[in-house]
């Protein structure tokens, strides 16, 4: 099995939410679950899963007539490398230009921000 890509790409992320979200799922549920906000083909998904399932991100095993994905490593964890990659390209490794973004970005809440300061003297 090859080692997980840090990254992943926007449509294999939204298929990996839905499989967190229900832990286990057939290409069947992740559909119906990604229908429902938008049009997309069955064969796209089941494509998809398995290039996840290539990439190390999904485990499946055949259950009556169908195969079940589960995550090979949980949600944060997988968040976490994106997280550290993205700033590695993007920033150079460097977070305090990301976190500067983020606290200038008008998008965090008050509460977004109160949780950032807890989480700052937390850590100190």
């Amino acid at each position: 099995m090859r080692h997980p890509s840090t990254t992943l790409t926007a449509a294999e992320l939204e298929i990996m939410h839905e499989v967190w979200r229900l832990k286990q799922a057939t290409v069947r549920e992740v559909y119906e679950a990604l229908r429902e906000r938008r049009k997309v083909a069955y064969t796209s998904v089941m494509t998809v899963m398995k290039i996840l399932e290539q990439k190390g991100h999904l485990r499946k095993k055949q259950e009556e007539r169908a195969y079940v994905y589960r995550p090979s490593r949980p949600r944060a964890q997988v968040l976490r490398g994106m997280v550290r990659d993205f700033v590695d390209r993007v920033f150079q490794g460097a977070a305090k230009p990301l976190m500067v973004h983020l606290v200038e970005d008008s998008r965090l809440s008050p509460e977004d921000l109160a949780e950032i300061r807890r989480l700052l003297s937390k850590s100190q």
